[in-house]
């Protein structure tokens, strides 16, 4: 009886974990998907509500960047008011700004929307990994949820683009914004049913309501503006030049107020909302800095190849979108294969490999000619890329919040997400500049292809430096006898291998 009771306490607990794991990872996954799910639309959108070229990328930028500046502000929330109060509203702001989106009547009102679901999806997105985290207590389950959550974050962005092209080619592009309503009920139903509220932070920072519960809404506003302009600037370079007025004065403006952050962080803010001192831990900043330089090469990849195999091979959305599928196959299985892989290979190993993998793919893709053929230009070194930004996920994310304080864990998941959105935007706007200096604005299919194959060089030059970092920054030391004996179960434990160096 006694085993029998054991089992079925078991077999409980192991349908709360996958339960528990899946709302969390539906989460992320909503958050993921919006950053690219309007690639393959792009074309769609541009007829159907008359956006201007400038004025389209915007549809884009309008999320990342707003996501990217609310992240840390979303994770600071979700440690002083509430994980899973937080995690509701995230989701409700990125449900009813994706409606509003849907139903948009003119271009101002959807890029509106996109910024509103952005500020969601900062909210709900370190809510989601610090939910996770502070749930799942033992090495083991701790690290098999990590493997499903950045399998999910991971794969996401491939998965987008290739649901993207679907919805649009067979309904409409209204429809990639209208399937995140049936999630988002979904969700916020599952969290009241699944989840237990927690909070960091000391018991005064939770009950005293003192300067420490306030938010650094200056210092979200700094960073987000800061980082608009800077993105602005860096993208019309490349039509206007660097020497332009509308070029330098964004761009100049963008870095004065990063560095006012900084500034600001460290001797004005009550409550900062990037604790500076989180970035002396070496593998959170080995971490982060690996991550934006991946995140600049890869998320940009998307952007390009959506325009080569449209305006350059002439293919259709949804055949553009199918395009993208075994990628996004490859993706989630080397993000979901993290845990099973620090089992056997040192953490450092797989946060070079990861990233040398893109790399390759990426100098691969630098060579596409003007008529491609899929099997033999394509194929190949889409997966390349898209695997090795999943096998380096799940580590990248380990390294980024190990050895954080347990009251801490709401920042450094919101510092990790704010990296990889904003390596992802500034590598767009990078990307896109250089591309637009080789073509000079032309339409011309051979100069478009040049500034491509222009653009793909950059990112692997990227990626290559993401991974040069980790392999400089941290060093495997000998494991203490006593390593020897802990159960090999325990990926997280591969952390403890590793020291900066």
């Amino acid at each position: 009886m006694a085993n029998g009771e054991a089992e079925a306490t078991q077999s409980l607990s192991r349908k709360r974990f996958w339960l528990v794991t899946g709302l969390l990872s539906l989460g992320q996954l909503m958050v993921v998907l919006d950053v690219s799910i309007v690639n393959v639309a792009l074309p769609s959108i541009r007829t159907d509500l008359g956006f201007s070229e400038a004025g389209l990328a915007w549809v884009v930028n309008g999320y990342a960047l707003a996501y990217a500046g609310f992240l840390l502000l979303g994770g600071r929330a979700a440690d002083l008011f509430g994980r899973r109060r937080i995690f509701v509203l995230g989701l409700a702001v990125f449900t009813l700004a994706s409606l509003a989106g849907a139903v948009a009547p003119n271009g101002l009102v959807l890029v509106i929307a996109r910024v509103a679901q952005g500020i969601g999806g900062a909210i709900l997105s370190p809510a989601t990994l610090t939910i996770l985290t502070t749930t799942f207590t033992t090495p083991a389950q701790r690290g098999k949820a990590l493997g499903v959550w950045s399998a999910v974050a991971g794969g996401g962005a491939a998965i987008g683009t290739v649901l993207g092209g679907v919805l649009t080619g067979l309904l409409s592009w209204r429809w990639i914004l209208l399937v995140n309503l049936p999630l988002g009920v979904l969700g916020i139903v599952g969290a009241y049913l699944l989840l237990v509220e927690s909070r960091g932070g000391s018991p005064a920072d939770i009950q005293g309501g003192g300067q420490r519960r306030s938010l650094d809404l200056g210092g979200a506003a700094l960073v987000t503006t800061g980082l608009v302009a800077l993105v602005y600037g860096t993208i019309n370079s490349g039509e206007q030049g660097w020497g332009a007025v509308t070029t330098l004065v964004p761009f100049v403006g963008g870095l004065v107020l990063l560095a006012w952050f900084v500034v600001h962080e460290h001797r004005i803010a009550a409550a900062p909302l990037l604790p500076l001192g989180l970035l002396r831990l070496g593998s959170v900043a080995v971490g982060n800095a690996s991550m934006f330089l991946l995140a600049t090469g890869v998320v940009a990849h998307f952007f390009f190849l959506t325009l080569y195999l449209q305006n350059v091979l002439g293919w259709s959305p949804l055949a553009a979108g199918l395009a993208f599928l075994p990628g996004a196959a490859a993706m989630t299985v080397g993000a979901y294969a993290g845990p099973a892989l620090l089992k056997l290979i040192p953490l450092r190993v797989l946060l070079v490999t990861g990233p040398l993998l893109s790399t390759a793919g990426l100098a691969w893709l630098s060579l596409l000619p003007l008529q491609a053929t899929y099997a033999v230009h394509l194929l190949v070194p889409m997966v390349l890329v898209t695997l090795g930004a999943g096998i380096a996920m799940m580590p990248l994310a380990l390294a980024a919040t190990g050895g954080v304080p347990r009251s801490e864990a709401g920042v450094a998941s919101g510092l990790i997400n704010t990296t990889r959105q904003v390596g992802g935007a500034v590598g767009l706007g990078v990307l896109a500049a250089v591309a637009a200096s080789v073509t000079g604005g032309s339409a011309d299919p051979a100069l478009q292809v040049s500034g491509q194959r222009a653009a793909f060089v950059v990112a692997a030059a990227f990626t290559l430096a993401a991974a040069l970092i980790p392999l400089v920054g941290l060093r495997t030391r000998p494991a203490p006898a006593a390593a020897e004996q802990r159960p090999a179960e325990q990926p997280t434990d591969r952390l403890a291998d590793t020291e900066v160096g």
